[in-house]
């Protein structure tokens, strides 16, 4: 008898975009492989999907394509292997005091302001080109398991995390937070956050989405170990050159 959902994954096709320009590397075009019809990508297909590189921007399920380049490495943290650094866990002690909590993916104002303003300091994002309507599409919008997860401070928002839930893990899809804070450590409290609660949700990883050797965006990500990536189709021990 046919599994329901390889039936389905079956009845997926993929087409290859237009090249655009990349976000990460400079003076770089990309291409994208992106999954159609967007309803068939339901939170199954989309499990299966994730373990062979794909990743989701809004209802789009894509994996890069780029002709002449493979520098997007998927990659993913077996949270049981995890070993905190000596900053990482002060990090994550620092930030005790914030509340989070857990909802469906739904928009509200006030994480929109906080996204504008991180894209704009963060990202060489422009005040008037991030729209309400491109942050709908991107984070909002979702066909599988999303949640949004919001962290708070004497309640001011500070942090922001949408995730997807899949079979075997949490997939970080976007986190965006207060950078006036200049004294602390969102982004590694929030990777260490979601580290904790995989552990309490009996989830074995949390997929951190595609590592860029040369892409400055990308250093973070280095630092949460040991890792596994997707090289020539297959999960394996993420290896790293020493600093």
């Amino acid at each position: 008898m046919t599994n329901p959902v390889e039936s389905a994954l079956q009845k997926i096709q993929f087409y290859v975009t237009a090249p655009y320009s990349c976000g990460y590397l400079p003076n770089q075009l990309s291409q994208s492989l992106i999954a159609t019809p967007q309803h068939l990508v339901d939170s199954q297909q989309y499990s299966k999907l994730i373990k062979q590189g794909f990743r989701r921007s809004g209802k789009f399920v894509y994996r890069p394509h780029c002709e002449k380049c493979n520098a997007c490495i998927p990659v993913r943290l077996p949270v049981a292997d995890f070993k905190a650094s000596r900053s990482q866990k002060r990090a994550y002690k620092q930030h005790q005091t914030l509340d989070a909590k857990i909802s469906p993916v739904f928009f509200e104002k006030a994480h929109f302001e906080l996204y504008k303003a991180y894209q704009v300091a963060r990202h060489d994002g422009n005040d008037k080109d991030e729209t309400a309507e491109q942050y709908r599409n991107f984070l909002v919008q979702s066909n599988v398991n999303t949640l949004l997860i919001s962290f708070t401070l004497n309640g001011m928002l500070k942090i922001v995390s949408v995730v997807d839930i899949i079979e075997d893990g949490v997939s970080a899809v976007y986190t965006f937070y207060d950078t006036n804070d200049t004294q602390a450590s969102y982004g590694n409290y929030s990777i260490m956050w979601l580290i904790n609660w995989c552990t309490e949700l009996k989830l074995p990883y949390l997929y951190l989405g595609y590592w860029i050797k040369n892409s400055p965006k990308m250093v973070y990500k280095e630092k949460f170990t040991p890792q596994e990536a997707l090289i020539d189709g297959e999960w394996q021990k993420m290896l790293r050159p020493n600093p």
